[in-house]
């Protein structure tokens, strides 16, 4: 398959950036980050590399989960401005090569959505876009997503006399996806949306969003009908839009959400590995991610997993043993302070290791080359820290550092007015870490980030390839092999603080002469490469990806 005849499946191969609005750069100087913002910093997100921008929510919202209960899915809150500079941030991504996408939360709205408002004042066409009950069911005490912030799954409301379902908090009453009503209300809001310019939609906590379907609906026998349906109308819409699934489920179900034929998400988030990756690193042994690959089910040719190292919310481990969760916790949340709902670290990946460069690279390397198309969360490029002082999930949604100036460059308004305040102190503070500094220095972090991403980008067969885990003859190294239009790209990675020995047999469609170093650590020897085998000595922590096009 050549690469103009799937060109327009622009994800398999995109550089996704996930940025919290309020917390990237602030231009009119109220302290909090805005879509101008946004603006004026995509030449900066293009000359990292960036393909495709993901919004978090930016719609009006109480703001009482961080903008993701949802009060009005056709505007933009104030303080980030208007659909006008919404319209123009689009329009400036799209010069410069740049796809914009964003959250789409449809399992649930706000209590302060006219929709719910009506309904519980017993509207006609309102009251059923909700899940209710007259009575409080048995088993409303489980299933709860926030243990030790919730307490229930069903709420009372006064005004409708009637039990209401909320799989999140209270003020987040689930919509009644057996409704034809609300299908088309949503399809609305994804049709007003594409029409402004957006790409596509990463869907939000997904197989929540179906599990309403088809209980005491004889309509409706397949849950999954209704990831069918949106993957239609996508496509109807505009053909090259894209969904991305948040669907933190077992190995055994997630095919399942790609569809048969591809026809329900584009893309899934493969927590599965992400979590497999914590116990390597810690461990210093890559089983975890050998036997997490292994795991993934096969993909229709137009799907594609998404991989990160961090995203938005708590790093989750909830799919780890205790005991491997445990082991985790000790190595990179020893403090129960740096920890959430009892499964995750509310920290980022450079704070827990101590910003030790050689494991943030290999990390990072591990990102860029693993099977899929990456996500970097805001900041991960300079090696942005956390700040625990900040609640919950904020600690990691601290305000983006510019440069050593007061507000770090974020904004011009008093740091001690700022709702999110910025980082100042120790080595993760603006005044150490910030973009201008890196940028000046040919070996920062930022300009590695840049120099992986183009590297990437030169070798589609990451995306692309039909890949492999293959044997190294060390457990503490991951060997993966990616051929694609009969070229090939290996990438190996040592977990170990330990110098390691690998031979590698090359599996036979990826068998040549030409193989080349094309992005690696340290200067270690040039290593043995015959026609069926690769042999080489790695440094601690030490990361090699080589390459091998037909005719080069």
């Amino acid at each position: 398959m050549s690469l103009e005849a799937t060109s327009d499946l622009w994800w398999k191969n995109a550089i996704v950036y996930c940025v919290d609005t309020q917390a990237f750069l602030d231009t009119n100087g109220d302290g909090v980050g805005d879509l101008d913002g946004l603006t004026q910093r995509i030449d900066y997100l293009a000359g990292l590399g960036v393909t495709c921008l993901w919004l978090m929510p930016i719609y009006p919202s109480p703001e009482r989960d961080y903008g993701y209960d949802v009060a009005d899915y056709y505007g933009v809150a104030d303080k980030y401005g208007s659909l006008g500079d919404l319209v123009e941030l689009v329009r400036t991504a799209k010069e410069r090569g740049i796809r914009v996408i964003a959250d789409l939360v449809v399992n649930h709205t706000s209590v302060d959505h006219p929709w719910f408002q009506m309904a519980r004042q017993g509207h006609p066409i309102y009251r059923d876009f909700y899940v209710w009950a007259d009575e409080k069911p048995p088993d409303a005490d489980k299933g709860i997503i926030f243990p030790g912030k919730q307490e229930s799954i069903w709420s009372y409301d006064r005004a409708a006399k009637r039990w209401y379902m909320h799989r999140f908090y209270p003020f987040q009453p689930d919509l009644n996806i057996n409704n034809p009503l609300v299908r088309n209300e949503i399809h609305k809001v994804i049709g007003f949306w594409l029409e402004l310019g957006l790409s596509g939609f990463r869907v939000d906590a997904v197989p929540f969003l179906i599990e309403q379907v088809s209980p005491g609906n004889p309509a409706v026998t397949d849950p999954h009908d209704y990831l069918r349906d949106l993957g239609d109308f996508m496509v109807r819409r505009r053909g090259d839009a894209m969904l991305l699934a948040e669907a933190n489920e077992p190995a055994d179900k997630l095919a399942s959400y790609f569809g048969e034929r591809g026809n329900q998400m584009d893309m899934l988030f493969s927590f599965i590995t992400n979590q497999a990756l914590y116990l390597s690193f810690v461990r210093g042994d890559a089983t975890p991610v050998v036997d997490a690959l292994r795991s993934l089910p096969p993909i229709p040719p137009q799907a594609q997993w998404a991989n990160f190292i961090k995203n938005h919310d708590e790093a989750s481990l909830d799919k780890l043993s205790d005991a491997e969760r445990e082991e985790v916790f000790a190595a990179f949340a020893p403090k129960k302070s740096m920890r959430l709902f009892d499964r995750g670290i509310r920290r980022r990946f450079p704070t827990m290791v101590d910003g030790d460069r050689r494991r943030m690279e290999l990390a990072y390397s591990l990102l860029f080359s693993l099977p899929g198309t990456p996500v970097l969360f805001y900041g991960e490029e300079i090696g942005l820290g956390d700040n625990l002082a900040m609640a919950d999930r904020e600690a990691v949604r601290l305000p983006m550092q510019w440069s050593d100036r007061p507000g770090g460059g974020f904004t011009t308004a008093d740091e001690g007015d700022l709702p999110r305040p910025v980082l100042k102190d120790g080595p993760f503070g603006y005044p150490k870490l910030n973009v201008e500094e890196q940028r000046r220095d040919p070996g920062s972090f930022l300009n590695w980030t840049e120099r992986a991403i183009r590297t990437r980008k030169e070798w589609p067969e990451f995306g692309w390839g039909t890949w492999m885990v293959v044997g190294t003859r060390n457990p503490a190294v991951l060997a993966h092999v990616a051929t694609w239009d009969g070229s090939s790209v290996m990438a190996i990675h040592n977990f170990s603080d330990q110098p390691a020995k690998v031979s590698i047999q090359i599996p036979a469609d990826a068998r040549g002469t030409r193989w080349r170093h094309i992005f690696g650590a340290g200067d270690e020897e040039a290593p043995e490469i015959s026609s069926d085998r690769l042999s080489c000595e790695m440094a601690p922590y030490g990361y090699h990806w080589y390459g091998r096009k037909e005719g080069v």
